[in-house]
């Protein structure tokens, strides 16, 4: 039973999450499967978007999703794409 209320709390909290804007170092911690030291040291190194008011550290829900997929990783095919591309005009072009 203890269990179940458990997983009733941690759904609740998701959702919860799920409606916010900005957010705290904990729930970006849950958001990104990063712990608090982890972010803590990427705030510090200015490697996150981050506020801070009063010696709190806060987070823009889509400045975080933005900055988790910057790097994104080109597929097989777009890669073929851009060798084809390359060959037929000499040139490099770049995507986004």
């Amino acid at each position: 039973m203890e269990e179940l209320l458990n997983e009733l709390r941690e759904i609740k909290s998701l959702s919860l999450l799920s409606a916010k804007n900005v957010l705290t170092i904990d729930e970006v911690s849950k958001l990104t499967d990063l712990s608090v030291s982890c972010l803590y040291k990427k705030t510090c190194a200015k490697e996150i978007p981050y506020y801070k008011k009063d010696k709190r550290i806060y987070f823009k829900r889509q400045e975080i999703e933005e900055w988790m997929l910057q790097n994104r990783v080109s597929t097989n095919e777009e890669l073929e794409q851009t060798a084809i591309n390359y060959t037929v005009t000499g040139r490099l072009t770049k995507k986004g």
